[in-house]
């Protein structure tokens, strides 16, 4: 349902020259670099390597997190992910979380690039990914036949050959943040028929077809054990904050002042003697 493929040129104000411009230069950047990348010979090994950058939030299965803010990469087709990371380094897709970790200062050129998208597609995906309420499988099934197989395939398996996502098991919340962005022009890269193809769907028809999308199984080899961890980072600390004790809650309102101590009562003074005569000099 949701397709990493090409930019539709229809912009926002698309008579004024200099964005159709800059959006197309961006475009020509990543598909320049992407070509490059697919021309390599990849090599697992180092993208190994590479990829203990994109473990920091990827984690170090490749399987993201099930609220949506990573999805899950692991076991994406090569294609995809070279893609991707062209689009994010030309500016051709905009994600401010992603870009500092995909510019070739961090992550390296074309080979690179290659290598580390080799290196993910062989991991193993999540058994247990994300997925949304199950109340409209049917409907969500019957979209995906009408809309989505066409590109994504019968299993969401995508097509390696036009770079389009294998979407079967993605995180459910994934699926809602990219089919949002997509629908409102925000994901720049997207493919411009699928963007109006999914223009009318009601918020129970997106959340149907996606829950739909989240629970088709991939292939049982393509997915991992249950707690199966990379054993390529042995080093890697996982849930670090896990039995830390929590801080204090601070109080609503301070407490009130303790009252001032009682000072004990002094008796009077006696009265001053009168001075002798004389004393005053006179």
């Amino acid at each position: 349902m949701v397709t990493w493929g090409r930019l539709g040129l229809g912009l926002a104000l698309a008579c004024v020259m200099t964005p159709v411009l800059a959006g197309q230069a961006e475009l020509d950047a990543a598909l320049a670099e992407y070509e490059q990348a697919l021309a390599k010979q990849a090599d697992p090994e180092n993208g190994r390597k590479v990829y203990l950058t994109c473990a920091v939030c990827h984690r170090p299965e490749g399987w993201g997190t099930v609220d949506g803010v990573y999805p899950q990469i692991a076991g994406q087709l090569p294609s995809v992910i070279i893609k991707q990371l062209a689009d994010f380094r030309a500016g051709n897709r905009s994600n401010p979380l992603m870009y500092p970790f995909s510019v070739p200062r961090i992550l390296g050129g074309p080979q690179q690039m290659a290598d580390v998208a080799a290196y993910v597609s062989q991991l193993p995906m999540t058994p247990h990914n994300g997925v949304g309420p199950g109340v409209d499988l049917a409907l969500g099934e019957q979209l995906f036949q009408d809309n989505c197989v066409d590109c994504h395939g019968e299993r969401g398996q995508g097509d390696a050959q036009d770079h389009i996502p294998a979407i079967a098991g993605q995180h459910f919340m994934y699926l809602i943040r990219q089919f949002d962005a997509i629908r409102s022009g925000a994901r720049k890269n997207a493919d411009s028929e699928m963007v109006k193809q999914i223009e009318g769907f009601t918020p129970r028809e997106e959340s149907a077809v996606l829950d739909y999308v989240a629970r088709l199984r991939p292939p049982a080899e393509k997915l991992g054990r249950d707690g199966w961890v990379n054993p390529d980072f042995p080093g890697y600390v996982r849930d670090a904050m896990l039995g830390v004790p929590p801080p204090m809650p601070l109080p609503l309102q301070p407490p009130e002042p303790p009252p001032p101590p009682q000072l004990p009562e002094l008796p009077p003074l006696p009265p001053l003697p009168e001075p002798p005569f004389g004393a005053s000099g006179r």
